[in-house]
């Protein structure tokens, strides 16, 4: 296991955090809950998280990778590509074209870099029919962690992630349960102790006339809002900037330093 100092998390709302709020007012995530475990073992460990919500494959390359690559630091994580995926007409091999370049800047720094893949999305409605898309980009991605030596996240295996528990009402973003699942993932895939990221969710009987509430409810709070600003060229990222843009000590939500937790599982 490398010892981590420094750590840049890069991506979108996913590694932004969206939907796991903290209390400064800011989301949380899972970004934010490794840099506090890391932290945990080092009083000078370092943590910037340049991540805005919805943005795109090629904006976090132009915009976030050449400032990672400045700061120079241990450990960045690169999770991209979601949000294209979602667009018609995009194109899973010309994105890991991009991505493979972004990885290999980083990776000449000396940084150890962490990619992911997708989770599964079969039981999601608004992304079953772009299944295979997602499929192709994702073993894209393996390739390229391969290929470079990078760390590999996992989450198409993660069936914890596939219950609707792990996910925020807008059935696109985890909730504070999928985030800490995630976050348990990586600190294992780092070799860190921590919590199992491995769920059996207890099972639970859902009503048919409930479950149909439940999707008309969010079809119309979050569907149609999400295809209303595709259409007008909007992004839920316009004007948003990155929470923590510089690579500082990490203070804990708490405001001070936190013992390593046990391991679990």
């Amino acid at each position: 296991m490398r010892h981590y100092k420094s750590f840049v998390a890069l991506g979108d709302s996913f590694t932004e955090g969206l939907n796991d709020p903290g209390p400064d007012g800011h989301y949380r995530g899972w970004a934010d809950r490794v840099a506090e475990r890391l932290a945990a073992d080092d009083p000078s460990f370092r943590y910037a998280n340049l991540a805005v919500r919805g943005k795109l494959l090629d904006q976090i390359v132009t915009e976030q990778v050449p400032l990672a690559v400045e700061m120079a630091p241990d450990l960045v994580s690169l999770c991209a590509g979601g949000n294209d995926l979602l667009r018609p007409g995009s194109n899973p091999d010309v994105m890991a074209k991009r991505l493979a370049r972004a990885v290999r800047d980083l990776r000449a720094g000396g940084a150890d870099v962490l990619l992911f893949t997708g989770v599964d999305p079969r039981d999601t409605p608004l992304m079953r029919r772009l299944r295979g898309r997602f499929a192709i980009f994702y073993l894209h991605v393996r390739s390229i962690a391969d290929l470079y030596g990078c760390r590999l996240v996992d989450q198409w295996s993660m069936q914890g992630l596939r219950d609707w528990r792990a996910w925020s009402a807008d059935r696109l973003h985890m909730n504070e349960d999928g985030h800490r699942l995630v976050a348990a993932r990586v600190l294992d895939v780092l070799g860190v102790p921590f919590e199992d990221w491995r769920m059996d969710w207890p099972e639970r009987a859902v009503d048919p006339r409930a479950r149909r509430r439940e999707d008309a409810q969010w079809l119309r709070e979050h569907l149609v809002p999400w295809v209303a600003r595709r259409l007008r060229g909007v992004s839920s990222g316009d004007g948003i900037t990155p929470k923590r843009p510089d690579l500082e000590a990490f203070i804990g939500y708490g405001g001070a330093k936190s013992a390593p937790p046990a391991a679990r599982g």
